[in-house]
C-alpha cells in the first residue's frame, strides 16, 4: 500500500501546513526546504487534502504553481485555522511554563549590569518556584548557548542562522559613535586626517563588535595601522586616554565604562554611520508569549533609565539610541 493510500482523508493539521507552505513557496521543492521535508511528502499530503476536499487545490503545471478556486477558498480558512491553533499552543507553552524547574539567560555583557536585573525580576515574579541563571558574554558566545540549549533566552547583537528554529523580537538600534581622548582632535582641524595621524585603538577582530567596526572602516576607506585590540570596552577605552587615540563603539558601551568619560571626547563620526541593533532571541513556539513580554521589560528600562542617562552624560546624541516600539499586546 502506498504512503498517500495511509494517509486520511480529512483535513488535518499537518495537510494544512503543507498546503501554506507549497502556496506561498509556489513550488514543492521551496515547500518542501521551509517545512525541512521531501518533496515527495509534500505532493503526498497535498494529494491526501485534494482527496478530502473533493477538489483540486492547485494547478501544479505552472511555474511556481497556482491556485485553483478551490485552493483560494481554502486559503483564507487555512491560514485563519493555523492562527487560531497558534495562539491556542501559545497560552498552552504559558501554562506549562508556571511548572519550569529552570531558566537560562544569555545576555550580551555590555547590557548584563542594566537588564540582567530587570529579567531576573520579571522571570521570578512570573514563575515564583524557577530557579534563574544568568550568563554574560560575547553575542557569538549567546548565540553558541542558544544553538546548545544551555541558554533559553538570549540578548545579543547577532541573529541565529536557523531563522525558522528561533524567534527573534528587537530590542534597540544604536548607532556608533567616535571616541578620543581629551582635546586630541583639535577644533577646525579635519577630523579624518587627525585621526589616521592618532593611535587607534581596536576591539579585537575575535568579537563581532571588532569585525563590525574593521569591516566599517574598510567601506569608508579608512586605513589605520594595527597596533593593539582588546575584547573588554574598558581596557579599550582606558588604552584610548593613555595613548592619546581613538576608537570606535556604540553608545551602551559607552555608558558600561562610564567613568572614563570624563576624559573623552565624543564626536560625531566623519564619515558613514553605522549600526548595531540588539534583539531578544528564543525557540519558536517554546516559551509563548514569555519572549515578548521580556522584551516589553526590556525596552521599558531602556526607555526610562538607559536612554535619558546618555542623553544627559553626551549632549548633542539624541536619537543615538533608538528603541523599538512595543508590539500591541493581544487580550488572553
Amino acid at each position: 500500500m502506498s504512503d498517500v493510500t495511509r494517509l486520511p482523508a480529512e483535513l488535518t493539521l499537518r495537510g494544512l501546513r503543507v498546503f501554506v507552505a507549497l502556496e506561498e513557496a509556489g513550488s514543492i521543492a521551496g515547500a518542501a526546504q521551509r517545512l525541512g521535508g521531501s518533496s515527495s511528502g509534500v505532493s503526498q499530503h497535498i494529494t491526501a487534502l485534494e482527496a478530502a476536499i473533493g477538489a483540486k487545490l492547485f494547478d501544479r503545471r505552472a511555474k511556481p504553481v497556482t491556485l485553483t478556486p478551490a485552493g483560494q477558498v481554502l486559503r483564507a480558512h487555512a491560514h485563519r485555522i493555523l492562527s487560531v491553533v497558534s495562539e491556542a499552543q501559545a497560552e498552552l507553552a504559558e501554562i506549562s511554563l508556571t511548572s519550569l524547574p529552570q531558566l537560562n539567560l544569555a545576555i550580551i555583557d555590555d547590557l548584563d549590569a542594566s537588564l540582567t536585573p530587570v529579567l531576573v525580576s520579571a522571570l521570578q515574579k512570573r514563575f515564583r518556584k524557577c530557579f534563574v541563571y544568568a550568563f554574560s558574554g560575547r553575542s557569538d558566545q549567546i548565540i553558541d548557548r542558544l544553538q546548545t540549549r544551555e541558554a533559553d533566552i538570549g540578548v545579543t547583537a547577532l541573529l541565529p542562522a536557523e531563522s525558522t528554529t528561533f524567534q527573534s523580537v528587537p530590542i534597540l538600534r544604536e548607532a556608533f559613535i567616535l571616541l578620543t581622548a581629551k582635546g586630541a582632535i583639535k577644533p577646525g582641524t579635519d577630523p579624518r586626517e587627525a585621526l589616521a595621524r592618532l593611535p587607534f585603538v581596536q576591539y579585537s577582530e575575535t568579537m563581532p563588535i571588532g569585525q563590525k567596526v574593521a569591516q566599517h572602516l574598510k567601506r569608508v576607506k579608512l586605513n589605520v595601522p594595527r597596533r593593539y585590540a582588546f575584547e573588554a570596552t574598558r581596557s579599550v577605552l582606558a588604552m584610548v586616554v593613555q595613548t592619546g587615540g581613538w576608537t570606535l563603539t556604540t553608545p551602551l558601551n559607552l555608558l558600561d565604562a562610564e567613568r572614563f568619560i570624563p576624559m573623552l571626547d565624543v564626536l560625531p563620526l566623519p564619515f558613514a554611520g553605522e549600526t548595531r541593533h540588539i534583539h531578544l532571541v528564543a525557540r519558536a513556539e517554546e516559551l509563548g508569549q514569555l519572549p515578548e513580554a521580556l522584551a516589553r521589560d526590556c525596552r521599558r528600562i531602556l526607555r526610562n533609565v538607559l536612554v535619558p542617562r546618555f542623553e544627559a552624560i553626551v549632549p548633542g546624541f539624541e536619537g543615538a539610541i533608538e528603541v523599538a516600539e512595543d508590539e500591541p499586546q493581544t487580550e488572553a
